[in-house]
């Protein structure tokens, strides 16, 4: 039977989390899904809900929560670098499912910058036993943009379009206009990163898509990118060139999620109790 209780945890108590909790063997490894930028625990049209469940069904505890004040979650009042916070709110989160479940070991799932709040946790914490990047880093390469401007360099449609149609003039931006980015790690950074985590024995799985398409346009930009280190046993790769950023439509959420239970179910099968 599964259970889901929420929780109200944390260093200074101030995050908020559905713990979903089947009766599984202490030391079965815990799943935790951390917010996809500003959305709310439940997830973009409930990914992570419906994800978390679907993982409890086949015995494993998951915890899906608000990092500190994003959804319910509340502020711990600490003054820490954004790192510092995302690190200290994953190890909250993972007292509580050992504390709750008996978990040791994590896979971390994130979504868009929630996949890089899992790498920056993965890289240092011993406790990281895989991790999902659904969209994470991704770098403009060489095969990049031969993809993208060579099939657009011989189109003839697209050539005519620009030499006949009228060019507006461009608005002045106002001054006072506010720019809202997150400045990516170097990719060689992330590279030594990845090659890292692997050498710690960390499985890895990413799952990009066509939604990134301004980053990231073909199956082999993640060795284009990672380096061979994408070869690696431990690491699992897909790219869904036809699938939405937030996987809008059901069923490629559904999708989804049957080829993160797989890949979970393959590197970390449910313990069991096989005493007589």
């Amino acid at each position: 039977m599964n259970t889901e209780k929420a929780f109200r945890f944390g260093r200074a108590q101030h995050l908020i989390g559905i713990a979903g909790l089947p009766q599984s063997e202490p030391g079965t490894v815990g799943v935790i899904v951390l917010n996809a930028g500003m959305v709310h625990r439940i997830g973009p049209f409930r990914l992570h809900v419906d994800l978390t469940r679907r993982l409890n069904a086949a015995g494993y505890p998951t915890l899906r929560f608000d990092l500190s004040t994003l959804g319910d979650s509340g502020s711990s009042g600490e003054s820490q670098t954004k790192v510092q916070q995302v690190n200290a709110d994953v190890g909250d989160a993972m007292r509580l499912l050992d504390e709750q479940a008996g978990c040791k070991r994590f896979v971390l799932v994130g979504l868009c910058s929630g996949a890089q709040n899992v790498h920056s946790v993965a890289c240092t914490d011993t406790h990281v036993a895989g991790a999902v990047f659904l969209d994470g880093y991704a770098y403009r390469t060489f095969g990049y943009r031969l993809r993208h401007y060579l099939p657009r360099l011989f189109d003839l449609k697209r050539w005519r379009h620009a030499l006949t149609r009228a060019r507006p003039a461009a608005a002045p931006r106002a001054a006072s206009e506010p720019v809202f980015a997150v400045a990516p790690s170097p990719r060689d950074v992330v590279r030594a990163d990845l090659a890292g985590m692997v050498e710690r024995g960390q499985r890895m799985c990413l799952i990009y898509t066509g939604g990134i398409s301004h980053f990231f346009n073909h199956a082999r930009q993640f060795r284009e990118c990672f380096g061979s280190v994408m070869n690696h046993p431990f690491v699992s790769t897909q790219f869904l060139r036809e699938v939405d950023h937030t996987y809008i439509l059901s069923g490629d959420r559904s999708r989804l999620i049957e080829g993160i239970e797989r890949w979970v179910a393959h590197h970390f099968p449910v313990m069991t109790d096989k005493r007589v």
